[in-house]
């Protein structure tokens, strides 16, 4: 049995540490018992690493237990939808200054692996112990859309609100005429004394409501702007909770005057947040680098992120996953002070080490989510992915099967069916893939780790590009 060297801890008389079994990993004691409880295959002074004795762990040692981060300079979320990434994120926060959100699920992740928040933060709590990262940490209940989702998240101790604004944005505003808009738009005094003709600076960048983007932008945003004012007075208002308000998840961009828009009501209406997370121009999709002009976002982003300043809050960027061609331009134009959120580019680094350990097992997977799962997961994601283009597993022999995470649309087939793939199971009720996938990453796990490392290194190496050199 080995003990993790970085676990070994004191509480007065008695060393806590965190110990490797065949299958599973066991806390031991020694000395006095703190309230650790259960039994387990590894014998007396070994206990069971479940979620009562997590709990404990993070009262006995508060640097497990998460905190509000985001007054940090640079933050970044990586979801680990798996509960085993962990160890290979912290390998990267070793080396830069960024602080992570190691427990990262939306509601919809934990629909699709069959997982809860309290189990998201648990596994990170038992990473943080083990490799004895003490810089602090946060937990994001992300893309929350209502009250219970709100509740649930802050009552399994999370210190981040992510509230996805989403269902009261109105995505059909972007097609109207001046004419419909005109119509539809029901007027609004006090609004309209603020804003409608009046241009508003930002670092220099005049942001300028004329009549049309000012009616426009009423109609989209308004009802989120009510939602979010009415979470944070309800939830977070008084509370040591980070609070970022996405409206991202549409298929409206959202340009630099209704960020402005957004931003100032919410300031006005004495909505405190930590981060926005806007649309932004072109494709923020799953697990690929950026489609899009990159001159265009380059110029948008350049408003976006002195409007974040001049409200007292960094932009986030959500699908942050492998953008790197963005990355440059979003490290010197917020100026080194962003959140970046990551999550599914940790799973297909996982899936890549399946591609080169078990080729069958990974011919097996790939099948299914091409044959089936695909269809039922693309409802779930904006994905433009292309089963056309991707190569034919009878055309490839084992060792090219890693390669297959250098296409985009295989990627993306990977990507968006983890849910299913996770949770399959056969005609007798048993996981189809599961089992066999956490015993094969268990195995490998160094080189999980070292893959994670390298990856998500150099998401952050390219981000500290735009503003270090």
């Amino acid at each position: 049995m080995f003990q993790y060297p970085r676990s070994i801890h004191k509480i007065g008389d008695t060393t806590v540490s965190m110990v490797r079994g065949e299958d599973a990993d066991y806390l031991k004691v020694d000395g006095p018992n703190p309230g650790f409880a259960g039994t387990c295959a590894a014998g007396e002074g070994f206990f069971p690493l479940d979620h009562a004795n997590t709990v404990l762990l993070r009262k006995l040692f508060p640097f497990c237990a998460p905190k509000p981060i985001l007054t940090s300079m640079r933050t970044v979320g990586v979801g680990d939808r798996l509960g085993i990434a962990t160890p290979g994120h912290l390998r990267v926060f070793e080396k830069y200054d960024a602080i992570p959100v190691l427990a990262q699920q939306s509601i919809r992740e934990l629909t699709l692996t069959n997982r809860t928040f309290g189990d998201v933060l648990d596994c990170a709590t038992r990473a943080v112990f083990r490799e004895d990262f003490q810089r602090g940490y946060g937990a994001d209940g992300d893309h929350l859309k209502t009250d219970s989702e709100v509740e649930y998240a802050l009552g399994e101790g999370y210190t981040m609100l992510t509230l996805d604004c989403s269902e009261h944005i109105r995505n059909d505003v972007l097609g109207m005429s001046a004419g419909q808009v005109a119509a539809e738009y029901a007027g609004n005094a006090e609004l309209e004394s603020i804003y409608l003709g009046k241009t508003f600076d930002a670092e220099g960048h005049g942001v300028t409501f004329g009549e049309d983007d000012f009616r426009r932008t009423c109609l989209i945003y308004c009802k989120a702007i009510d939602h979010a004012v009415a979470i944070y007075r309800k939830h977070v208002e008084g509370r040591p909770v980070d609070f970022e308000v996405s409206i991202d998840e549409t298929m409206t961009p959202t340009t630099p005057v209704q960020h402005y828009f957004v931003a100032n009501e919410l300031a006005r209406r004495g909505v405190k947040i930590a981060t926005v997370a806007p649309r932004f121009c072109g494709e923020f999709q799953k697990g690929i680098d950026y489609i899009g002009d990159l001159k265009q976002f380059e110029k948008e982003m350049a408003v976006h992120a002195a409007i974040a300043r001049t409200f007292g809050y960094k932009l986030s960027i959500h699908s942050g996953s492998d953008k790197f061609s963005t990355f440059p331009i979003i490290g010197r134009l917020t100026k080194g002070n962003f959140h970046l959120k990551t999550a599914g580019t940790n799973w297909l680094e996982a899936m890549r080490v399946v591609a080169k350990t078990d080729p069958a097992l990974y011919r097996e997977i790939h099948a299914y989510a091409l044959d089936t799962a695909f269809a039922e997961a693309r409802k779930y994601y904006h994905v433009t992915t292309d089963l056309g283009k991707i190569p034919p597993l009878d055309t490839l022999d084992d060792s090219s099967l890693e390669g297959l995470f250098d296409q985009n649309d295989a990627r993306q087939l990977i990507h968006i069916t983890y849910g299913l793939i996770l949770t399959v199971k056969d005609a007798s009720g048993a996981f189809r893939f599961r089992d066999r996938l956490f015993r094969l990453w268990r195995e490998h796990e160094e080189e999980y780790s070292s893959r994670l490392e390298k990856h998500i290194g150099r998401h952050l190496e390219m981000l500290y590009d735009g503003f270090s050199r």
